[in-house]
């Protein structure tokens, strides 16, 4: 049952994919892609509000793009614009306008990415606790399902691999132990980092803001070119540093079998890779979801080793 709401929850996601809007690259007249030359940007066309900046102005209305028709980004309302698609309206919209708000509140929009990924995570903190907790039991699960796995290392035939899998599911159910708990919350997490990504490209207030030093629209690749290029290191040094811990942590497989020692390691390396060409505002949004989840499995291991020891 529950890996049938599994696929119906995916076919409804590929549904709202295939009646997006997307980001769309702004392009001149050699259909090379435009950039900021300040901030080393690479711009979006239908972005969904007016830029503030002069500069960036100027580059929009050479390359033949009507701003008169969009909105003030103070101005910006969920229902601003044309209609781009269910995944616009339902996911990108509504979390530009939240963080367009909550910036003009703050001051800030490098805070305001900060406070909506906190908020993100305390709403769905319901299944990361449960993930995180089923973690720390398949750990002490862990030396019986070794002791399977070596029972029937030899086993290749068809009758031995079902006995296998048997005796691994009665382990399973003898510590209550779902090996998808952890897997619900990461194809969650999956629209809302495409929804931060479009977010911050089709907002110019947002792209063009700066928090400690970072273009929030620049990518690190591009800011380390630039005169703050430390802070844009630093950035990434923390992504690394947090994304293989946050992998460590939540991994549910044997951590004795090399192959899963290095599969943190694996994960971090392909994050790492994706973020040098991400946005930095996206960059700050996963350091912070990161942060969340270390902080929030060592309270609840903390709290687990407390009542074991009571």
């Amino acid at each position: 049952m529950k890996n049938k709401k599994i696929k119906v929850i995916i076919i409804i996601f590929l549904l709202l994919i295939s009646m997006t809007g997307c980001t769309k690259q702004l392009t001149d007249n050699n259909n090379k892609a435009v950039k900021n030359e300040t901030t080393g940007q690479t711009l979006t066309k239908n972005i969904l509000c007016k830029p503030t900046n002069k500069e960036t102005i100027k580059i929009y209305e050479n390359n033949k793009v009507n701003l008169k028709k969009l909105p003030e980004c103070k101005d910006f309302k969920v229902t601003s614009g044309k209609y781009e698609g269910l995944w616009t309206s339902i996911f990108v919209k509504p979390l530009a306008f939240v963080l367009l708000k909550l910036g003009m509140i703050v001051k800030n929009y490098g805070i305001s990415v900060i406070l909506i990924s906190i908020l993100i995570r305390l709403i769905a903190f319901p299944l990361t606790k449960k993930a995180a907790l089923q973690s720390e039991v398949m750990k002490k699960a862990q030396p019986e399902l070794n002791k399977i796995q070596k029972k029937y290392a030899d086993k290749k035939d068809q009758d031995s691999m079902m006995k296998q899998n048997q005796e691994i599911m009665a382990i399973y159910k003898k510590y209550g132990i779902n090996p998808m708990a952890g897997c619900l919350f990461a194809f969650i997490q999956l629209p809302i980092f495409v929804a931060f990504f479009e977010a911050v490209q089709r907002t110019p207030v947002i792209f063009e803001d700066k928090f400690l030093g970072l273009q929030l629209g620049t990518t690190p690749a591009v800011g380390i070119t630039t005169a703050t290029l430390y802070s844009y290191i630093i950035l990434m040094i923390i992504i690394a540093v947090t994304t293989f811990l946050s992998f460590k942590m939540n991994s549910m497989g044997n951590m004795d079998d090399p192959s899963m020692k290095m599969m943190p390691i694996m994960m971090s390396g392909m994050i790492i890779i994706t973020a040098v060409f991400m946005p930095t505002g996206l960059g700050i949004y996963w350091v912070t979801s990161n942060m969340f989840t270390i902080v929030q499995n060592t309270l609840l291991k903390r709290r687990k080793d407390n009542h074991g020891k009571a």
